[in-house]
């Protein structure tokens, strides 16, 4: 699987990561993390945010195949890997629970918590 690295004024618009991924696929490599770019010594220039690493998956998710969507993550020092997702969560009503799809549309889905 591939394990890319999100980095400032190379990668980090979400055409160039469909690009990419679309591109693994076709060569049977399975887009599996992209990962914030490290805070390491001499890599500041290369570092974006991470409200953008969420901005690229959320463009990527419900616009091109599930399997062109990485995991992004964070690599944390001590604590392995840590997910980071777009929110789709908006609140619980009553007996149903709101989330927000892709396109920005809310639907609901039945809570019965037991």
């Amino acid at each position: 699987g591939s394990q890319t690295v999100l980095l400032k004024g190379v990668n980090d618009n979400s055409d160039t990561i469909k690009q990419l991924m679309h591109k693994l696929l076709k060569v049977r490599v399975k887009p599996y993390y992209l990962f914030q770019c490290d805070p390491v010594v001499g890599s500041k220039r290369f570092r974006t945010t991470i409200s953008k690493g969420v901005e690229i998956i959320k463009s990527l998710r419900g616009f091109t195949s599930g399997y062109a969507v990485p995991t992004y993550a964070i690599d944390t020092a001590g604590g392995g890997k840590i997910p980071i997702a777009p929110d789709y969560f908006e609140c619980k009503d009553g007996d149903k629970l709101l989330f927000r799809n892709y396109e920005g549309n809310i639907f609901s889905y039945p809570y019965d918590e037991e």
